[in-house]
């Protein structure tokens, strides 16, 4: 497997989705929220709803939370598209606002028209077992985020090698991911993050679909490469996904988090910090004299006591100076050096 890591830190992706209810102001406004919370790309949606959903398809449970329940999926999602002209525009908004962009394409006409606009492809949980649509994204040469909600470790494996079949260099991420809206806690199985990366040795992240920040944070520090999060302007608007995002200030708040973890979570090699350096000096002990000594005496246990600060000769050393000849004086309370000796 393909397990380079193009990202230098965590790449984090304000999800959009569907949450400017088809308005393009509100997507622009999106876009604004996005960038000031500090998220490295905002993610849309972008389709056809005649492609996308038969007009016998039900709602989802989450999204018969939205008031009319007898109203289709087909019919509540064709008030959430936008025209290929208006992502047109939200790129160049992107683009001036210095926020990547980047949609997930439902169908293959979706795919087409992304190429141009998007640095990554992203696959969603809904599209792993579609194997005709993997193809023709893998067909166009561009790194992969792939979500895998709702699937076993086979159907992950599956999809990654119709991938590869076509490209076989394809740069692939896995995010792993609940897919429910909310997701509950003890659904959310943040260990399995590590079965994908050891199972598949490439990058994996985590796509967030609870209620709190504090999951995304947590993932971060198990090491997700990016995290994904829905957020919106406000819960309260109408729509099926508003409920389950999060609003402008908790996702700052999560993003400033994530990035303290990363900083938190160095490089691994464990030696003293810089601070720790002059701080060691004062916490660390030394041997010290118990009494004054006269140069020529012959160092007694009971001559040297352990006491800070760390200056001095370490305590692991008292049995060396033991029974050595001190050449100088040294008074009480004084550590030891080793020019003491020489």
């Amino acid at each position: 497997m393909n397990g380079i890591d193009i990202f230098k830190n965590i790449f984090i992706i304000a999800e959009a989705g569907v949450n400017h209810n088809g308005r393009l102001d509100l997507a622009y406004k999106l876009v604004d929220v996005a960038k000031e919370a500090g998220a490295d790309a905002i993610k849309f949606q972008t389709f056809n709803a005649e492609s996308l959903v038969s007009s016998k398809t039900p709602k989802a449970e989450y999204q018969k939370i939205d008031k009319s329940s007898d109203e289709s999926q087909l019919e509540m999602i064709k008030k959430l598209e936008i025209s290929f002209d208006d992502f047109t525009k939200i790129k160049k908004y992107c683009d001036s606002k210095q926020i990547m962009f980047l949609s997930t394409p439902f169908d293959h006409p979706s795919i087409d028209f992304l190429y141009n606009l998007v640095d990554f492809y992203k696959i969603p949980s809904g599209e792993i077992i579609n194997y005709p649509y993997l193809r023709h994204i893998a067909a166009k040469n561009k790194p992969i985020i792939m979500s895998t909600g709702m699937a076993n470790l086979g159907e992950v494996e599956e999809a990654i090698n119709t991938i590869k079949t076509v490209n076989s260099k394809a740069i692939i991420y896995l995010l792993h991911c609940t897919t429910n809206y909310p997701a509950f806690y003890e659904e959310v199985n943040l260990k399995a993050m590590q079965t994908l990366s050891d199972a598949f040795k490439i990058p994996v992240g985590y796509s967030d679909h609870t209620l709190s920040i504090e999951i995304s944070i947590g993932a971060a520090a198990l090491g997700a490469r990016i995290i994904e999060k829905h957020f919106t302007l406000d819960r309260e608007l109408p729509g099926p996904d508003h409920t389950a995002s999060l609003e402008p200030g908790e996702l700052k708040e999560m993003i400033k988090a994530i990035r303290n973890i990363e900083k938190a979570l160095g490089d691994g090699i464990k030696k003293p910090n810089k601070s720790e350096i002059e701080i060691r000096k004062v916490a660390r002990k030394s041997l010290i004299a118990a009494r004054d000594i006269n140069a020529g005496e012959i160092i007694k246990k009971s001559d040297v006591i352990i006491k800070r600060p760390g200056t001095g000769i370490p305590p692991k050393y008292q049995e060396v100076i033991v029974g050595m000849r001190i050449l100088q004086d040294i008074k009480r309370d004084d550590f030891f050096k080793w020019e003491d000796f020489k």
